[in-house]
Order: structure tokens, then C-alpha cells, then sequence
């Protein structure tokens, strides 16, 4: 298969290279996904976070978590940034790298068939982090979201499947053992295990509330400074996370 393909040979190719799960669009007009079930996707994600990361990315390095076919590592490779797309799913990746090609990007992009606990030995930080999609994909969410915060120089981007609550409250710095039916106030910060399957995945594991989700964010060391879309929180650093040393235990590695 030619690294770069005329576009009249692009149908051809992208259906060998299926099945897509990313829309991407390719020169001659041609898509990866034009009949995806949930539309234009990921593109009207990408629309809802744009505005929240700078246009210019000249100089800037990258990282984008669960890259799948590649949209979000090309939107910034676009703008200028060096980007690391890592997924652990091979065939994704065989789609990104030759997509990459076919937008002419593949100098601005680096691809790695890596997953979100290998980064606790990625030795590198980055100005900009997208981890749209995959943390309640994670059996161990709350540790891939520790090793993710790791990761994040300037800002990062994060979307997740929630319960659909919108219920908050005040959270006690501290709550005495025998106020513990506290714990059972729906605007408590929860997240609803999965057992089996959600919408017949299997990988679906946690359904978190809302407020779980930033007070997750806040435990990692980072803050929210920004919710452009649904489901979606706009991150950054706020201090070093407090949880190294457990955190250096749980993935085996040296202390640092």
C-alpha cells in the first residue's frame, strides 16, 4: 500500500484499511466514516475544544491519549504542534500513520502503539493533553488519570462518559465515621461500576458523576478552568501531586 495515494484511489484504500471509527476527511473530499452512527465524528468534539487551545502550536509539544484513526493528533499537528498520538489498539494506528501521509502531516506526528499505564515510564511532559474517550474505558481509572496529570505541562483536555446528574454540594474536608450516610446523597461525588456491559461494550467500566470527575481532577493536581462542551473539562496544573510515592508503588517503577 503506497504511503501517498492519488485521490482516486483513496475509496479503495480506506476500505481496506476498515473498519473507521473516526471520520477523517481526506483530499478529494473523500471520508473514512461518512456514515458513522454518531455523525461527523469526531469533528464536532474537536469544535467544542478548538477555542479553548491556542491557534498557534508552533514549538509545542503534544500528546494525545487513545488516538485512534488520528483526528485530534492532526487538528493539532495543524496548528503547528509535534505530536505524540499513542493507542494500544494496532489497527488504529496502521489508519493513523497512513492518514498521516495523506494529510501531509506524518512530519509533525509521532505514533506509538502505547496505552495510558505505560505512560508511568514516559519520561516527558507536554504542553497540551487530549484524554477524550478513554477514562472510563480504564478499569483502573483513577490511576491512569494520576499518570496522565503527570504528563501535563500547560493544559489538558478531558472528556468522559458521565451519570446523568447534575446535582453538587459542599464536600467536608473531613467526614466523621458515623456521618457516613452522607456518602448515600445523590450530589455526593460517585462513580457507577459496570459490571457487565454498557451499550454492549464491555470496556465500559465506570459511569462517574460530574463532581467526581473534577474532584478527581483536583486529587490529581490539577484544576478545571474551563467546561467547553458536555462531558467535556478543560484542565490544568495546579500543584504536584500529593500521591507520587503510592502512585510509584502501584506501577512498580523507582521512586523519583
Amino acid at each position: 500500500m503506497s504511503l501517498q495515494t492519488t485521490a482516486a484511489g483513496l475509496p479503495d484504500e480506506v476500505a481496506a484499511l476498515g473498519p473507521w471509527f473516526h471520520n477523517l476527511q481526506l483530499p478529494g473530499g473523500v471520508q473514512t466514516a461518512p456514515e458513522h452512527p454518531l455523525g461527523d465524528f469526531p469533528s464536532y468534539k474537536w469544535n467544542e475544544i478548538a477555542g479553548s487551545l491556542p491557534a498557534d502550536l508552533t514549538g509545542k509539544r503534544a500528546l494525545d491519549i487513545g488516538c485512534n484513526a488520528g483526528y485530534y493528533t492532526f487538528e493539532l499537528a495543524k496548528r503547528g504542534a509535534d505530536v505524540l498520538g499513542i493507542d494500544h489498539d494496532p489497527h488504529f494506528l496502521t489508519q493513523a500513520r497512513w492518514a498521516s501521509e495523506q494529510l501531509g502531516l506524518a512530519g509533525k506526528v509521532e505514533l506509538r502503539q502505547l496505552d495510558v499505564y505505560d505512560l508511568a515510564r514516559l519520561d516527558e511532559q507536554f504542553d497540551v493533553v487530549i484524554f477524550m474517550g478513554v477514562l472510563y474505558h480504564l478499569r483502573y481509572p483513577l490511576l491512569g488519570l494520576d499518570l496522565v496529570a503527570e504528563k501535563v505541562r500547560g493544559t489538558l483536555v478531558l472528556q468522559t462518559l458521565t451519570r446523568p446528574e447534575t446535582a453538587t454540594r459542599d464536600i467536608p474536608g473531613d467526614l466523621p465515621f458515623d456521618e457516613r450516610h452522607e456518602l448515600a446523597d445523590p450530589a455526593w461525588p460517585s462513580m457507577a461500576f459496570i459490571e457487565h456491559r454498557l451499550a454492549d461494550d464491555p470496556t465500559n467500566w465506570w459511569a462517574a458523576s460530574p463532581s467526581a470527575v473534577e474532584a478527581m481532577v483536583r486529587s490529581a493536581g490539577l484544576r478545571v478552568v474551563g467546561q467547553p462542551g458536555y462531558e467535556i473539562w478543560v484542565c490544568e496544573r495546579d500543584s504536584d501531586s500529593a500521591h507520587r510515592g503510592e502512585l510509584d508503588r502501584a506501577t512498580g517503577r523507582a521512586p523519583g
